[in-house]
């Protein structure tokens, strides 16, 4: 029997709401399939966010892809599992017990399975999937890989899906290639024929219906979407090392420089891309490009920073331009370096030996990711100082629907204060540490300004205003004093926090950033509706706003939630803002996997005494 149906719960239903999880093994070709599966239900103009959860290893290891579905729109991960497909005996016990009461698992039941082995609160689908692959097909990889596409053809039956659209991104992606899509179609509809022949009508109550939810959203990774914006930003040298969750970062710059940095009439490349011998040569290489007049930039994640730290220290005081994108993973050492974390806050902040402090701004998704890379390139120039974008895998390597990317075509680059020939030949005073503005910003020139005025040594010792070489006490005094008036200058430049007030007024609030941004906008609504609303806040840079200490201060407690162990943002907050500590509660998750509505929902309502209504709030009925 391909179907046992199992009655002491009644089955979850549900149309475009719910979430699919696909438990399989790394190297088995099923991410494509379970992608075009998000793909075809986007088509079909709902909302989805697909998660892949891999391991660090090419082959046989467990691997997961989550797909959350909501015509609302909500974007983060939810918590639990509508149906399991389970396709992994090595994690069966444990894929089998996300599953909701009421929910479904689908199964390869190729080879018979206990009784025990299966829930009886859930609706079990088996569908002999590797028997099918071997009655048709000859060779071992076309069995593997077609196994997937006739599951998916068996979900889009079971889901209502239509073919059309599935066979519609067969087309996009074998254009040219038809014997490849004729066999895919192929696949696709042996799934679809056996589970209309096989599985009882109405044995699935999770249902997708064409809706009109997207709008004129895109769908897009934030790796892809940082580096068009540094394509955008008008950097011209990128110097890297690869390095797992940053890499695309580089190859989707490359991409798009081969597109759109060449000069039309002799085909010269515009651009200089260059794949260091390790992290320290990398970051050296950009300061190097940068100090010489050029936008650079490398993208890398916490063990590279980690690395980068003395190179960084020397930008920071001897005051070049630099952006880092910073792909965040689990640490620390090599630490998960397929999953996610929000853990490089401190390393980056405060990165090199003494009193140092940096840039960081938090894109939310792909969009910001675009945005910020854009934005870093301007403040690094204006600064005069590193810059970094602390994006995470989570952002970087999944695909994310968000707004449209905007660009002003007559927006310039702001190069920052930098002395021209002219100036000089006008007696203007070139003063390279100077500070003449009063907001902490020296004037710089770059090499060949002027055949005798202009010219500097760099120094990465202390040194006067004029750069010249200088222990005195109060030449070094006056140095970091003027870094540090520099570093709230920067306030007035980067992208500002932006607040959400609760629908009735709330003496509690709450703080987040970054990735946590999707499932906590659902979280909020949640406990909206549970009758425990908060006022948030979402913080889009660091130094902090001002606008930060207020939100503070107007409420009775503040949560901070964040993805790391030691709630590092928390601890900036009381280190920079100077708040009593125990007015800011931590609400840490830091498993590798990205936060959920429901962790955020009972980690809150917990403290504020309401568990019980909160959670219901996020349980299907």
């Amino acid at each position: 029997m391909p179907v046992v149906n199992m009655h002491t719960r009644t089955p979850i239903a549900a149309i475009n709401d719910f979430v699919v999880k696909f438990a399989n093994v790394n190297g088995s070709g099923s991410a494509s399939a379970n992608e075009l599966f998000a793909r075809a239900i986007l088509r079909m103009g709902v909302p989805v966010s697909p998660r892949n959860i891999f391991p660090s290893n090419i082959q046989g290891l467990p691997t997961w892809f989550e797909v959350r579905v909501t015509e609302k729109g909500y974007l983060g991960r939810r918590g639990g599992v509508d149906m399991m497909v389970a396709m992994n005996p090595q994690t069966w016990a444990q894929d089998l017990k996300e599953i909701e009461a009421g929910g479904y698992l689908l199964y390869d039941s190729t080879r018979p399975m206990p009784a025990s082995a299966f829930r009886d609160d859930i609706t079990v689908i088996g569908i002999p999937l590797t028997a099918i692959c071997n009655a048709t097909y000859a060779d071992v990889r076309q069995r593997q890989l077609f196994k997937n596409i006739i599951c998916l053809g068996v979900l889009s039956w079971l889901f209502e899906i239509e073919p059309k659209e599935i066979e519609r991104l067969f087309s996009e992606q074998y254009k040219g290639k038809e014997a490849l899509l004729a066999s895919n179609v192929k696949a696709l509809n042996l799934g679809r024929d056996y589970a209309r022949d096989n599985v009882a009508t109405g044995t699935c109550h999770l249902k997708v219906r064409r809706a009109d939810a997207v709008g004129d959203m895109i769908f897009v990774e934030g790796n892809s979407a940082a580096a068009l914006g540094c394509v955008y930003g008008g950097a011209t040298v990128c110097a890297w090392y690869p390095i797992t969750p940053s890499t695309s970062v580089v190859e989707a710059f490359q991409s798009y420089c081969k597109k759109l940095r060449h000069d039309p009439e002799t085909g010269e490349a515009r651009y200089a891309i260059v794949q260091a011998e390790d992290e320290l040569a990398s970051i050296g290489m950009v300061i190097g490009a940068a100090w010489n007049g050029a936008r650079a930039f490398t993208a890398t994640s916490g063990p590279g920073i980690s690395l980068m730290t003395e190179f960084i220290g020397l930008a920071y005081f001897a005051e070049i331009p630099a952006v880092l994108i910073n792909v965040q993973r689990g640490g620390p050492s090599t630490g998960m370096p397929t999953r996610t974390q929000q853990a490089d806050l401190l390393s980056c902040a405060y990165a090199s030996n003494g009193d140092t402090k940096h840039v960081l701004l938090f894109p939310e998704d792909p969009k910001e990711c675009f945005d910020f890379s854009a934005a870093a390139l301007d403040l690094a120039d204006r600064l005069q100082t590193p810059i970094f974008v602390m994006t995470d895998l989570d952002i970087g390597m999944n695909y994310r629907l968000c707004k449209p990317f905007e660009w002003d075509e007559n927006r310039s680059l702001d190069r920052g204060k930098v002395m021209t020939a002219e100036d000089l030949d006008a007696g203007k005073t070139f003063g390279r540490y100077l500070d003449v503005d009063g907001d902490g910003i020296p004037y710089r020139t770059f090499p060949g300004t002027h055949a005798t005025k202009g010219s500097y040594f760099t120094r990465g010792t202390s040194k006067n205003r004029m750069a010249g070489y200088s222990e005195a006490g109060p030449d070094y005094v006056e140095n970091m004093e003027r870094l540090l008036k520099k570093f709230e200058t920067a306030k007035t430049y980067a992208p500002a926090p932006i607040a959400h007030l609760a629908p009735s007024p709330s003496r509690c609030g709450v703080l987040y950033f970054g990735s946590t941004a999707p499932a906590m906008a659902e979280a909020l609504d949640n406990l909206a509706e549970a009758d425990a609303p908060l006022d948030a806040m979402r913080i889009r840079a660091f130094p902090f706003a001002d606008s930060v200490a207020e939100f503070i201060a107007n409420h009775e407690q503040v949560f901070v939630v964040e993805q790391n162990r030691d709630g590092q943002l928390r601890s900036m907050l009381i280190n920079e803002i100077g708040v009593d500590p125990a007015k800011i509660i931590a609400v840490l998750h830091f498993d590798g996997t990205p936060i959920t509505a429901r962790f955020i929902v009972k980690a809150i309502s917990t403290h504020l005494g309401k568990t019980d209504a909160a959670t219901k709030t996020l349980v299907h009925s």
